[in-house]
């Protein structure tokens, strides 16, 4: 990126460089918006973006724009952040550089249901770094049984097999899937298909990217991966024709979807989708990694429904925020078809992930931390409707994962801007698909704080 521009701008120095780089990568579509930039570097930012739009944050220091600088010229250009440099947080609450205080409402997409720092679970962490990390699955430890034991019994399941990232536990779940329909059901070698829904998002792996509908996700790495099928989200009647193949070994599927948007299906989707598989024998395997393990009002978005997956990925705040744990459910009949060597992680199942997993789950469960999102995001809804916001279309969501879409008719950046108005009064948030906000804060906010968030909302919105 950086040897393109240095190639196609001459007479720039290198600063100028870095930063209409970074006004490309961090802007993406929404508009330029990080201040402290060059005229040189802005006008070539804006001709390569074809775009003048700008949404600034007002108090960003030369000590933030150093440190965003730095992490462009030195690291890939992956994502493009809303411009603030972290580096403490506690609770509900971040604090950047500057020592400006933010609400976090995104909770690094779910990872931190439990909060910023939980100090039970950073005190595990540490006691338990003291003394075993790491065996890998060469040798038994004396934590991986316990944690086993545990998460099994609280989710209703015979078995769980332990990975690190969300993503691997959707590779997992599909890996599953295709041996119990080779073992199980009989499918001819190399012809299982795996069924998926439109707009899902479950990862950045190859596999996940197959599956997508996402042109910034899947564009420019094929060939894609054979034996994947997709069908509208929310659309019984399309998941039947497709599931009623007899070499169909799975449908995947969030119960509510985050990255499109937290688009919520109706009411009898999932009990529809639980009634389907077994009519055609055909394995459900419900993504849970951003919508389970209290975010949505319950343990699993599904216990809304009242059904059981098969099988069911979980990852994010599994560690309540502090490193990368992730783990698919399954009973039995499934999660036994994979036999020792076809199938593991060196860092899966550790000592440390496993004491950090089953504190963190106990924080959920003694906390009550379901009943608060479900409490806590129904008032979101309400008052964000009831401000009658006329750049509001809809308010939508369950528990604490909502969204707002924006009216962005007038203006395509609005959503963005509307976000770095949010962050200069103090609450952080970051749109996804162009106009909708998505609205995620730690479970564990409590009423003064949502007064709090509630009174920026309103200024943001209806302003």
């Amino acid at each position: 990126m950086l040897c393109y521009y240095a190639a196609s701008v001459t007479n720039f120095s290198l600063k100028s460089v870095v930063l209409s780089s970074r006004n490309k990568i961090l802007r993406g579509n929404n508009g330029l918006f990080l201040p402290n930039l060059t005229a040189t570097a802005t006008r070539t930012g804006r001709r390569a973006m074809g775009s003048t739009s700008s949404a600034a944050l007002k108090t960003t220091s030369a000590a933030t724009t150093k440190a965003i600088d730095l992490e462009l010229a030195k690291s890939a250009h992956n994502y493009h952040p809303v411009p603030v440099v972290i580096n403490r947080a506690k609770g509900v609450y971040m604090w950047d550089i500057e020592g400006k205080r933010y609400m976090d409402f995104l909770a690094a997409y779910s990872a931190v249901n439990q909060g910023h720092c939980h100090p039970r679970i950073v005190n595990v962490l540490k006691a338990q770094a003291e003394v075993l990390t790491l065996t890998s699955r060469a040798f038994h430890n004396d934590s991986f049984g316990p944690y086993a034991e545990y998460i099994t019994q609280l989710l209703g399941y015979d078995k769980v097999l332990p990975m690190n990232t969300g993503v691997e536990a959707g590779e997992t779940a599909v890996k599953l899937a295709r041996k119990w329909a080779y073992k199980v059901k009989g499918v001819p070698k190399n012809q299982a298909k795996v069924v998926f829904a439109k707009e899902n998002f479950w990862g950045r792996t190859l596999a996940a990217v197959s599956s997508s509908t996402d042109p910034s996700s899947f564009e420019g790495y094929g060939p894609f991966m054979p034996g994947f099928e997709l069908v509208d989200y929310n659309n019984l009647e399309a998941l039947e024709k497709a599931i009623s193949d007899p070499n169909c070994a799975a449908f995947m599927v969030e119960p509510i979807q985050g990255e499109a948007g937290v688009v919520v299906p109706s009411e009898d989707y999932l009990k529809g989708v639980r009634r389907l598989c077994d009519k055609y024998n055909v394995l459900w395997i419900a993504d849970e990694v951003q919508t389970g393990l209290c975010r949505t009002g319950k343990m699993l978005c599904v216990d809304h429904a009242g059904v059981k997956p098969d099988i069911v990925c979980l990852g994010k705040a599994l560690s309540g925020g502090t490193m990368p744990i992730s783990a698919v459910m399954a009973n039995d009949e499934v999660m036994l078809t994979i036999l020792p060597g076809e199938h593991g992680s060196t860092y899966g199942g550790n000592p440390l992930a496993c004491k950090v997993a089953m504190e963190s789950l106990k924080v959920l469960v003694e906390e009550n931390l379901a009943l608060n999102a479900s409490k806590q995001g129904e008032r979101l809804r309400k008052e964000i409707t009831a401000m009658n916001s006329p750049i509001v279309k809809e308010v939508r969501g369950k528990g604490l994962l909502n969204a707002v879409v924006i009216d962005d008719s007038s203006d395509k950046d609005y959503a963005w801007n509307i976000c770095i108005k949010m962050a200069e009064h103090g609450l952080l948030a970051k749109p996804t698909h162009g106009n909708i906000i998505r609205f995620a804060p730690p479970l564990c906010i409590n009423d003064e704080q949502m007064d709090e968030a509630l009174d920026i909302l309103n200024k943001c919105l209806r302003g």
